[in-house]
């Protein structure tokens, strides 16, 4: 199972950015799939995911009402809307599948690779 994200970068404080992970070795359909972040010096933590089978999303805190996470199964690949961003968003950004999806927490399955996402003026 591989799963690469895309579509990091550098914007100025208050723009965009729409993130990609592309999944091969298992279909999505039915299974929860989630976005983490993790800042320098920081823990790693949950952005935001997606369940498979009701398509129920729980987010973070501190990315509710800024980030859209979404799928498409038929291309196998899901989605993260950052819009608003703020300075405190910059951090390496990681798609994964999970083992569940909910709000007791979040478990990974399987980890891509992080992007980078740096908001600065």
């Amino acid at each position: 199972v591989q799963l690469q994200a895309s579509g990091g970068g550098s914007v100025q404080p208050g723009g965009s950015l729409r993130l990609s992970c592309v999944v091969s070795g298992i279909s999505l359909r039915w299974h929860d799939i989630g976005w983490f972040r993790q800042a320098p010096g920081k823990q790693r933590e949950g952005v935001s995911c997606i369940k498979g089978n009701n398509g129920k999303i729980y987010s973070g805190s501190s990315v509710e009402g800024r980030f859209t996470i979404s799928r498409d199964d038929a291309k196998n690949t899901f989605y993260l809307q950052m819009d608003n961003l703020e300075a405190e968003d910059t951090a390496n950004y990681y798609c994964a599948t999970l083992d569940d999806c909910g709000p007791g927490g979040w478990s990974a399955s399987y980890w891509g690779r992080g992007t980078q996402v740096t908001v600065s003026s």
